[in-house]
């Protein structure tokens, strides 16, 4: 997907898109987590849509649950959960920032060799 060392920077119109596409793919896996989140506080703990939203959101997040599970599969659910959401969160930026990242150390790749 990205050149290879000897190749020369790949031209900025490149670099955007390869922006816009892992941005997408970002969006696309924090949507599918979110989904995820609120059908298990949906069927567990049989929040309402948007109750289950604000907290599979909250917890995607990074800032914690609002309602405090209250069934046995409820509190296993939202751990679990939890421990997926701070996954997420990595992959989400590894994602994001990968071309970026990429062409920062390709640039230095390519001065170091002039």
């Amino acid at each position: 997907m990205y050149e290879a060392k000897h190749h020369p920077l790949a031209p900025r119109p490149l670099f955007i898109k390869r922006l816009l596409l892992h941005s997408a793919a970002a969006l696309l896996l924090v949507g599918l987590s979110l989904a995820i989140g609120m059908t298990g506080y949906v069927w567990f703990e049989a929040l309402d849509w948007m109750d289950a939203f604000l907290n599979a959101a909250m917890l995607l997040g990074g800032m914690g649950p609002v309602n405090t599970p209250h069934t046995e599969g409820g509190k296993l659910f939202a751990g679990l959960y939890a421990l997926y959401a701070g996954l997420i969160f990595l992959i989400t930026i590894g994602l994001v920032f990968a071309p970026a990242i990429h062409r920062l150390m390709h640039r230095f790749h390519l001065e170091n060799e002039k």
